[in-house]
């Protein structure tokens, strides 16, 4: 399954975001974010980014090359911005249905494929059913850009610290040798 596109809209009666994304392969799912689950996506996301940057740089290099692609892909943003162009294109097919599930947890990974590094996140749905995303480079940041400009229109506050949200869980899982977020 490739993600072609992206779409969220933030919902205020509900303090929600519907967040939506249709594949090459004519399909889409629609989920509930709750503001806990937006906050956790951008900082775990981040943190584990930047600790991967860090296997081969200094921490403020990887901070600064993780910035940079930040921005980097708002510039590419601005500059394709053609309005219908980019519309969200509705698919035809919903393996879950139409209807936005709400999204309980979410558990992040970073995961090799091939020689890319990949991001895995698990959305986990009502029933303890997840689906599993996995996403690199500049569509994992255009995700991680649209949830951001949501959280600042929501007023819903900055992205906390890694330490903040996951507290409780480890941040390391010994056993695969990978970094874990949940």
């Amino acid at each position: 399954m490739t993600i072609k596109q992206f779409n969220a809209t933030y919902l205020a009666h509900d303090d929600r975001l519907l967040f939506r994304f249709n594949t090459a392969e004519d399909t889409e799912f629609c989920f509930w974010f709750t503001r806990r689950v937006t906050l956790f996506i951008l900082a775990a996301t981040s943190h584990l980014l930047v600790k991967n940057l860090e296997q081969t740089h200094s921490p403020e290099v990887a901070k600064a090359i993780a910035e940079f692609g930040k921005e980097a892909v708002q510039v590419e943003k601005g500059a394709t911005s053609d309005g219908q162009a980019n519309a969200y294109q509705p698919a035809n097919n919903y393996p879950l249905g139409a209807d936005p599930i709400l999204v309980m947890d979410v558990k992040c990974a970073l995961e090799k494929q091939g020689s890319e590094d990949v991001l895995s996140l698990d959305l986990v749905l009502p029933g303890g059913a997840n689906i599993n995303l996995k996403m690199a480079g500049t569509t994992l940041q255009a995700m991680c850009l649209l949830l951001n400009q949501l959280r600042e229109h929501a007023s819903w506050g900055p992205v906390p610290q890694v330490q903040d949200v996951a507290a409780t869980a480890p941040a390391h899982n010994v056993k695969d040798n990978k970094p874990l977020m949940h």
